[in-house]
């Protein structure tokens, strides 16, 4: 398979079809949320670029995954994750208290989708680095700090 139309194979025939939500509502909150320039992605934006790391691309549709940021030359993608969403190891939060199958096939279908894209761009020869919404919240220098040792090598 030619490694440039990788981003155009389905996750969902991995995963098989999403769970249904529960209701209108949760239904159309799910919709509501961005998938790119959220709050968390900004704020490590800025930092970034205040730290001179110019030059990255955002949410680059000819890799798998559409990265967050990336660094084409270097071969760097940066998730940004959101602790919810994403199931943060960090942070252990709870599944919510109704709907309970429903949140638990949604958040590991988000996993395994995080990981097939992870494991996708390492074997095109791309580092991977998962940044989490809490990082950012609690240790923002020491995530770009992260950043940095990455681009230096």
């Amino acid at each position: 398979m030619d490694p440039n139309n990788l981003h155009r194979e389905k996750m969902s025939v991995k995963l098989g079809p999403s769970p249904r939500a529960s209701s209108v509502n949760v239904s159309k909150s799910m919709k509501g949320n961005k998938a790119k320039d959220t709050k968390p992605e900004l704020e490590l934006r800025k930092l970034l670029y205040s730290y001179g790391l110019l030059g990255y691309r955002l949410n680059l549709k000819t890799i798998p995954g559409r990265p967050d940021i990336c660094y084409t030359k270097r071969k760097i993608a940066i998730f940004v994750n959101g602790c919810y969403w994403h199931r943060c190891p960090y942070c252990r939060l709870h599944l919510p208290k109704t709907n309970r199958s429903f949140w638990k096939k949604k958040f590991m279908r988000n996993k395994e989708r995080d990981r097939l894209k992870t494991q996708k761009l390492k074997k095109m020869g791309w580092t991977v680095i998962t940044v989490w919404e809490c990082q950012i919240n609690k240790r923002l220098d020491a995530t770009v700090q992260r950043i940095l040792k990455s681009l230096e090598r």
